[in-house]
Formats: C-alpha cells, structure tokens, sequence
C-alpha cells in the first residue's frame, strides 16, 4: 500500500505501507477540523502527487477518505480502477458547523451537497463509520456496497500507564487531590464546550475539589475559552493542556472521575466515544442522535443539551462512587460486546472484496 497524505505528522512504521507526503511548506503546521482553504490547497497538491503515482499503473484498488473522494471518484474513473471511498462524515454538514466565515454560504453548502451525492451514486464501494452515515448512503444510493466500520481507536494495553505516570501527569497539570471532569477532542462550536462551561459553574458552587480538563483546540480557541472561564472567575478550576498524544490522553482518562461530551449538533458519532467506552470509566453525554445511536443507558448517563442537566449529571456521578462504577462497568462491557480487532478486521475484508 502507498499511503499518500499532508507533509505534517508523525511517520509510523506499518509493514507494506509506504507513507508519500506532499511537498513540505514550513508556513502551514497543521490543518484545523472541517473545512477549510488550506486544506483546499494541501488536496490539490494530494491530488497532482496521487495521478503521478497512478500514472504507473500498478494499483488495484484507490482508497480515499473524506473530501479526497471529489478527486477519487475521477482518477478511479480516469485509470480504470475500483474507488473506495471511506466517509467519516458528511461533508455539507461539516461546513454549515464550522464557525468559518464562508461556512454558511448557501452556494458552498449546496455545491458540497451534490460532490457528495455525486460521490456516493459513482464509487465502488463505501465506508461509513455511525448509522446515521449508514442512512445517508442508502438515500443517495442503495445499490452501492456499504459496511459500517466505527471509528475505534483499540488499546492493546488499556491500563499500561504506571502508578508513576499518573502522579506525574497529576503534578504537570495540579489536579493532585481533585476529582477530574475530562473532556477530550476539538474545540469546534458544536462539541459544546461552552454548554460545559455553563455547566461548571453549577458543578463548582455544590462541589469545590472538582476541575474541568479540556484537552485539546488550536493557540486561538484555547485562548477564548481561558479568557470566558476568566471573566466568569473558574479560571482555577479549568486546565487546557491542548493537543496531547494518543498516549497522555489515555493517562488523562485514567486519572479521571467523569468522562463528557457534551456535542449539541451533528450526527456522527464522536471518535473519543469508544475510547471512553474501553476505559471503563464513567461517561456523561448529551441525549442527542449523536450520541444515543450507539449509547444506551447501561453504557453512559444521558442528559439534555442543557446546563443544569448535564451539571446534575456530572454531580450524580461525583456524588455517588457505586452508581459511578456500575456505569463504568456497564461502558467497558457494552465496549467489549460490541467492538473487537477481529470484527474490524472481517469487515475490512468484506468491503475490500466487495464489486
């Protein structure tokens, strides 16, 4: 497999991939979540290193995700090979959540309306990962081959962190004798971080040696955020540690008491779901499609969008470690009933093989 993607990032070592990256720009770091013009620029360069790859004639099969689909459909058409396309969310609807300037325009949102449908009726096959994918292809096209891979991130080793990392990661960021709130993921509008904060200070005035943990955002967001739990005097009780790696943020979990998500749009599932489900710790989400098409209440509280609901959810499981267990339990077990590496491996077959 040649695996073409952006000049940013960590290499890994994955026998029979070979990483090809784009030309290195120094001027762009990173790309944010969702659409957006740099990353418009970053696919066109995608797209020139793809056809030269093509032009060699030896692949059997173009594999693409997300927006590289636009282009993917054309080459597969272009070189006469089979297209898979691997659909992790829609996109028109990305843009209409995204808190961009050009976000909302009517035009751009229809225009990405019909790249995506014309996609979805001239691929090969589909990925999706949530069923409300699942849904959207069968609308557009239900004659085209589909499988439901969700985004799960397995640990080998779920509780591999030492006794020794947890204190020191306790120290870095002074949560040592606190009960930890975590959120992990970005900091786009329609993961509620604000419904969070509005939610805290419910928390903070019944319970004083709680913190708010937010990892993850871009410079800019983390510092709105800061500046809003500033002017409402919480500054103390909220860390924003930023982007962390896979691994930090599975030490954050583990020094955790109460796991959120508190998304008030969308409907793709969010990818720390099954990471938070593995864990076994306790989860708090909002009762939203997002959500509840995977979750049911064995498997995490379920709240209303709202701040005094989801600032009794998180209480309830503070106040009550039994009932916190139960919940956490009853997450991990519904993780394990439902997810495994040899599902995801026989469904990956199924797709691949399938014409």
């Amino acid at each position: 497999m040649d695996l073409l993607t952006y000049h940013f990032g960590q290499d890994l070592v994955i026998p029979n991939v070979v990483i090809h990256r784009t030309p290195h720009l120094g001027f762009i770091k990173s790309v944010r979540i969702g659409p957006s013009l740099t990353k418009l620029f970053l696919d066109v360069l995608l797209l020139v290193k793809a056809f030269r790859f093509l032009q060699k004639g030896r692949y059997q099969l173009i594999h693409t995700h997300e927006e590289a689909s636009f282009f993917g459909v054309w080459l597969a058409k272009r070189f006469g090979i089979p297209h898979l396309y691997d659909m992790h969310s829609s996109l028109p609807q990305q843009l209409t959540l995204s808190d961009l300037w050009y976000s909302r325009s009517t035009p751009l949102v229809r225009l990405f309306r019909w790249l995506e449908h014309y996609v979805i009726k001239s691929t090969d096959a589909v990925i999706t990962i949530c069923p409300d994918l699942e849904r959207l292809v069968k609308q557009v096209n239900d004659r085209v081959p589909q499988v439901m891979i969700e985004d799960v991130i397995f640990e080998e080793k779920p509780q591999a962190a030492s006794e020794e990392d947890l204190n020191r990661f306790r120290e870095t960021h002074a949560i040592n004798g606190k009960r930890v709130v975590l959120y992990t993921g970005n900091f786009e509008p329609y993961q509620g971080l604000d419904l969070l904060i509005a939610s805290a200070q419910q928390v903070l005035r019944q319970q004083k040696d709680v913190v708010f943990l937010l990892m993850g955002g871009d410079p800019e967001q983390i510092r709105s955020y800061k500046n809003r739990v500033r002017d409402l005097g919480l500054l103390a009780d909220f860390r924003f540690p930023g982007l962390r790696s896979h691994e930090e943020v599975s030490v954050a979990i583990r020094v955790s008491h109460v796991l959120v998500s508190p998304r008030i749009s969308g409907t793709n599932t969010p990818l720390k779901i099954y990471t938070y489900l593995q864990s076994g710790k306790p989860i708090v989400a909002t009762d939203l499609l997002t959500h509840t098409q995977i979750l049911n209440s064995d498997a995490a509280l379920l709240v209303k969008p709202e701040p005094s609901a989801l600032a009794q959810g998180i209480l309830s499981v503070l106040g009550d470690p039994q009932s916190a267990r139960k919940l956490g339990t009853g997450a991990r077990k519904f993780f394990e009933g439902h997810y495994s590496f040899q599902t995801l491996i026989m469904k990956t077959d199924r797709i691949l093989q399938a014409r």
